[in-house]
């Protein structure tokens, strides 16, 4: 039994060509709902990482319906590993269940690391809202849908440097790339930014 305000995701599967995705949703009345990418195979990620729970738990605290999956051959998830296309080709069928659960049709994209490639990829999509790209492996300030969140420890250099996309980069004091601190405040930002779109 789930008491009112109390934190409850749904298993959810999420077909893509002849094997099923396993995923987690939350149900919300606002929208948009978020898609969290987690990191990339490669990366030893899934959508336990401590990011994409975060994110979950805080977005659904404030209302927003959210979805979360594990790419292909990635623990439940059905089918062999995969990258570059692959990886798109999964989160697109994520995206269109996310659509179809959104209060609104709309959907925004948090990326987790080296998953900010898919995220870029589907910017492309219709009713994708923007991307917020944690711990990008790259950013393309040229977006005014992109921004991004890193730790001060983690700061790329080529990130300092990009003055004109400032505005569009979130940075946790005293954090690194893995969260360790300032994890709360990831939620934080998302949930803040997901208000203005």
């Amino acid at each position: 039994m789930v008491l009112k305000g109390q934190f409850l995701e749904r298993p959810t599967l999420i077909p893509v060509g002849s094997h099923v995705l396993d995923s987690v949703s939350h149900r919300g009345a606002r929208g948009p709902l978020l898609l969290v990418l987690p990191p990339r195979p490669e990366d030893g990620g899934g959508m336990d990482h401590v990011v994409g729970a975060e994110l979950a738990f805080a977005v659904s605290a404030a209302g927003h319906p959210t979805l979360r999956f594990n790419y292909r051959g990635v623990g439940a998830s059905q089918g062999k590993r995969g990258q570059g296309k692959a990886l798109v080709e999964d989160a697109r069928a994520a995206l269109e269940l996310a659509r179809d659960n959104s209060p609104d049709g709309q959907v925004a994209v948090a990326s987790i690391s080296g998953s900010v490639e898919v995220g870029l990829a589907l910017l492309e999509e219709p009713d994708v809202r923007g991307l917020f790209a944690i711990s990008p492996t790259r950013f393309d300030p040229g977006d005014r849908r992109v921004s991004a969140l890193a730790g001060e420890a983690s700061v790329e250099p080529w990130l300092r440097a990009a003055s004109a996309m400032l505005d569009q980069l979130t940075v946790v004091g005293g954090a690194s790339h893995t969260f360790q601190r300032g994890l709360p405040q990831v939620g934080k930002a998302v949930v803040e930014w997901l208000a203005k779109l």
